[in-house]
């Protein structure tokens, strides 16, 4: 998934990590406190069925796209659930993995007795906002769209990774995709490299929603993607405003996942994050929630979460969400110089920074004991988060050391700039002088994937989140492009190792179990981490005020924000 957007995309699997040094404190919230664990979830006003109103969404920044064939971003998925349906769907419960329900399809998919074939049939019923059929067609379309790597740059590639044609290049340049077959208007067949049980979560991937070809208008989709959802997009103004309203061409019928209970959602998209968290507390409209991350909360009013009115007003929950400090294995090439900034971090300092661990939890691993086949980390990191200056010092003994180095952050979000400012202070240590990059928070990811990667850089992943498995953490963040070749597009880190990297590749064709396939992803991911790539930092824990009015507000496990395709509002 994927990275998050103000925080990336995203993609799909279930997070939990290895957590060091955190226990109950007195700024736990308190339901979490009651409940003796603080991290429980807690939903705000769960149980309300009434359709009408509107919900405000306040947003520090325009979501990076809203086209599902160029999202891998958690906030454009979790709008985009209301415009979008896909062939599965991960459905959130707070505070626990989603579990993978049928969509579009009429159930998870039927895979065939070899494993290399997962065949979907569409229900009766369904039609996009203009009141034309959707079709097999439009899904493989939708899929053929994210082969366009030259046009969609950010495009998902789990399940394209997992399918049969790795030359396809998109339908713009002729051709078919031989990958996926469309027998009858209502019957679509995935072919597959090598068995997949996890493939059901790979269909929930926004690759799979439909795109009618006679609408496609490439980069322009993104200003108004054709519905196969309950809403549709009213008006859509940049960087200002977005207005969904009801799409009447959608049948509740066919949706047993979305309640669609507010008649509109109004997304203000240039908030800063500091008049968000303190409207929100304040209760200044009573129907507002944000997507931004942490609830967009500012250290500074975090204080006030303890108090009881706020509290009830306030979600919460452990999320499969992971931040971690990339490091540019292309700029930073000598693996013990990198070994050496993650020694020199004072990682307790950085949690610090997120607001302490009310927001979540130091973790040593982009990894988790609820994924399948995990394997706990081989690196040694320092367990207590604090730094150990003597043996980085030691590591760049007879070094060439680098004078100066860069960090690039997102220039909405005050916490990743206070990162940089904590990394500042311990690279100093070192004799490396950090100069500080503010990204524009809009193409933040698009500039971590090109040629202005910074050296160091914060990046986030809810990409466990859906099927539970390592492989969707471990392949995008730290795999192979798709020929194998050089390092994956969503690999951040630019980190490819001639023999691990092969070992990746060859693993995508592998047959075996689930557990075996990830147990070896798992395995790789900590052959990977001796050189240090990455730094894991914290996994997320979000607290997220909305307003009075809101109902059935709960944190997406995958999302790390207010799951859109639950609430309502008192009107």
């Amino acid at each position: 998934m994927k990275p998050r957007s103000t925080a990336i995309i995203a993609v799909a699997a279930a997070l939990a990590v290895t957590i060091t040094g955190c226990s109950a404190s007195s700024s736990a919230p308190q339901q979490a406190a009651a409940s003796k664990d603080p991290y429980a979830a807690h939903t705000v006003s769960p149980g309300f069925t009434t359709k009408g109103g509107n919900i405000n969404v306040l947003m520090s920044s325009d979501f990076q796209t809203l086209d599902p064939g160029n999202s891998n971003y958690v906030q454009t998925a979790n709008v985009g659930q209301l415009y979008y349906r896909t062939l599965t769907m991960a459905k959130e419960t707070a505070g626990k993995p989603p579990t993978i329900v049928p969509d579009l399809a009429t159930d998870t998919g039927k895979v065939s007795s070899d494993g290399l074939t997962w065949t979907y049939t569409l229900k009766d019923g369904l039609t996009f906002e203009d009141g034309t059929p959707i079709t097999s067609a439009d899904i493989k379309y939708g899929v053929e769209r994210t082969y366009a790597r030259d046009v969609y740059t950010q495009a998902p590639q789990e399940l394209n990774a997992a399918l049969t044609d790795d030359t396809y290049k998109g339908p713009y340049t002729g051709g078919d995709l031989k990958a996926v077959d469309t027998p009858d208007a209502k019957t679509i067949v995935f072919h597959l490299k090598q068995p997949n049980p996890d493939f059901p979560a790979l269909a929930s991937r926004s690759n799979t929603a439909p795109v009618p070809q006679s609408k496609d208008t490439k980069q322009d989709y993104t200003n108004h993607p054709v519905s196969s959802g309950p809403y549709k997009i009213a008006s859509y103004e940049r960087g200002r405003e977005l207005k969904l309203v009801r799409n009447d061409k959608w049948d509740p019928k066919t949706d047993a996942n979305r309640t669609a209970l507010p008649d509109t959602f109004t997304f203000s998209l240039s908030t800063a994050q500091a008049t968000i968290s303190q409207q929100l507390i304040a209760d200044n409209d009573p129907t507002a929630l944000t997507l931004d991350s942490n609830g967009a909360l500012q250290a500074s009013d975090t204080s006030r979460l303890t108090d009881s009115a706020v509290a009830a007003r306030t979600a919460s929950g452990i999320l499969g969400c992971t931040d971690v400090l990339d490091i540019n294995t292309t700029t930073v090439t000598d693996p013990d110089v990198r070994h050496a900034i993650a020694l020199a971090m004072d990682r307790a300092a950085i949690q610090v920074q997120y607001g302490g661990p009310r927001f979540g939890k130091l973790t040593n691993s982009y990894l988790n004991d609820a994924q399948v086949g995990y394997v706990k980390e081989t690196t040694d990191l320092d367990i207590t988060g604090k730094p150990n200056l003597a043996e980085a010092k030691k590591l760049l003994g007879g070094k060439t050391i680098p004078t100066s180095l860069t960090y690039g952050y997102s220039n909405a979000t005050d916490r990743y700039k206070n990162l940089g400012t904590v990394l500042q202070q311990n690279l100093k240590e070192l004799g490396i002088n950090l100069q500080m990059v503010a990204i524009p928070a809009a193409n933040y990811y698009t500039t971590l994937a090109g040629k202005d990667m910074p050296d160091l850089a914060r990046a986030g992943w809810c990409g466990g989140a859906a099927s539970g498995s390592t492989r969707t953490t471990v392949d995008p963040n730290v795999g192979p492009s798709l020929d194998g070749t050089t390092y994956g597009f969503s690999n951040i880190p630019r980190y490819y190792d001639a023999k691990v990297s092969k070992e990746m590749y060859d693993l995508r064709a592998k047959n075996g179990t689930s557990e075996e396939i990830n147990t070896d992803w798992s395995n790789l991911y900590n052959e990977a981490m001796k050189t240090y790539p990455l730094v894991p930092l914290i996994r997320s824990f979000t607290n997220s005020v909305v307003g009075s009015k809101v109902r059935n507000a709960q944190v997406g496990y995958f999302f790390g924000s207010i799951d859109l395709s639950t609430v309502g509002v008192e009107h």
